[in-house]
């Protein structure tokens, strides 16, 4: 399934993956195209068989601050917006931690990892704890249970916080555990948010959000409660892209280790969909950083199926992909010199053929120009064809150099006005685009 690999309609940020059974499950927040805020007031919970990425099942709201015509409120003394949950099992019973703007946050329970959740505790802190725990401070909590069955909770904005939580009742926190700065403000931790602690063998990863806001980076420790070491960055949501903040973490499925992050559409930083890269973990446990691309669970993507131009992993020159009702998405605000790219394509072996054929569905702006089809590089890429845009909706083609092997694939757009006049055609759009096929 590619990236983002959750239905085109759905809005899934701050994602924690997590294998229950022969299940892979994502928490995560809840946004809405378009919006002018993060989140809503409502989590979902999004499933698929550990051997069938490819088909995802929507079980549905899973808790909520207010009232919507299925559902009642989940809590009683708010109904402000959800953020960033986990979900964690212990004894049989699974547990749902999720901060509420302006709130201690909550705690919830249900007997299935898809929940519905009810309420279980807001957050119990120790009589005379450090000042902080009483300040609202768990925000976006991430949750390991260790092998000991001992639990503790990590979490934080601008600064990070750690305590271990009663393994019995999974809400109080423990007198004399509470720690600050676990993971430090300083280069080059650099700590900002979206903490999400995994352990690995008998290594303690925590993943975070660094200052620089579009990077999931990560540190280590021999110990849940650390000293944690700086590891390094994992990905980068605002390579080539419109990047905006970042949070997710890492998950092993069938012996494959992901990355779960989100990416930006509508030309805002609220509306945040579910994406994922492969991943590998060295034998000395650091990650090496991956690229953002195209093929979230696949291993290479078919140029002879339609791509949906949202697919897209490299936006610039100012477009972006953006939601024009529940069923379509285009890439809009096409200019002179914008570059769209997908990463990566497997053209197959065709020794017999010299020339292909390329359709691409657009929307027109009234203008004309020129689309570039390059692999590899939109700079110094093998341009191996090019369309006419013209300045009405349809279909733009092109016969194309037939291509073999594995390729990303650019487009460059050139718009078309020269001499004179061309200057009163800049940052004009050129065309929509809605997706593309290659043919034969």
């Amino acid at each position: 399934m590619p990236n983002p690999y959750l239905p085109s309609w759905e809005y899934i940020p701050d994602g924690e993956p997590r294998v229950f059974g022969n299940r892979v499950y994502v928490y995560g927040s809840h946004d809405e195209a378009g919006s002018d805020r993060f989140c809503d007031f409502k989590l979902k919970v999004w499933s698929a068989d550990v051997n069938d990425l490819a088909n995802w099942v929507c079980h549905g709201d899973s808790f909520h601050t207010r009232v919507d015509r299925d559902h009642a409120s989940n809590t009683d003394w708010t109904d402000r917006e959800l953020y960033a949950p986990d979900v964690i099992e212990k004894d049989g019973k699974y547990y749902l931690y999720a901060y509420i703007i302006g709130s201690v946050g909550c705690v919830a329970v249900s007997d299935r990892p898809e929940g519905p959740f009810e309420l279980l505790s807001t957050y119990q802190v120790p009589d005379h704890s450090d000042p902080l725990l009483t300040e609202r401070i768990m925000i976006d909590p991430g949750v390991l249970v260790d092998d000991d069955g001992r639990v503790y909770i990590y979490c934080g904005y601008l600064r990070s916080y750690m305590a271990e939580l009663n393994a019995a009742n999974m809400v109080e926190v423990l007198p004399g555990t509470f720690q600050k700065d676990f993971i430090p403000v300083e280069e080059p931790f650099s700590f900002f948010e979206a903490c999400s602690p995994r352990k690995v063998g008998d290594t303690y990863y925590l993943i975070y959000s660094p200052k620089q806001g579009s990077r999931l980076d990560y540190a280590t420790s021999k110990s849940p409660t650390g000293p944690f070491e700086y590891g390094g960055t994992i990905v980068d949501n605002g390579v080539d892209y419109p990047g905006g903040n970042n949070h997710g973490s890492i998950c092993q499925i069938n012996g494959q280790w992901y990355i779960f992050y989100h990416r930006m559409t509508n030309n805002t930083v609220m509306s945040r969909r579910a994406c994922v890269e492969r991943i590998e973990i060295l034998p000395d446990g650091r990650i090496p950083q991956v690229e953002m691309t195209s093929l979230g669970f696949d291993r290479s993507l078919s140029p002879y199926r339609y791509t949906p131009a949202d697919y897209a992993c490299v936006l610039k020159g100012g477009c972006y992909i953006t939601e024009r009702n529940t069923l379509e998405r285009a890439i809009v605000h096409i200019v002179d010199e914008s570059v769209i790219g997908f990463k990566y394509y497997d053209f197959g072996e065709d020794y017999s053929s010299k020339t292909m054929e390329f359709t691409a569905k657009i929307r027109g702006c009234g203008n004309k120009g020129t689309m570039r089809i390059l692999l590899d590089d939109a700079a110094e890429g093998t341009e191996i064809g090019s369309c006419e845009i013209g300045p009405g909706d349809g279909i733009a083609k092109a016969v194309v150099s037939c291509v073999t092997g594995v390729h990303s694939i650019y487009f460059v757009f050139d718009d078309g006005y020269s001499g004179y006049f061309g200057e009163f055609f800049e940052g004009r759009p050129i065309c929509e685009l809605e997706g593309f096929v290659f043919h034969k």
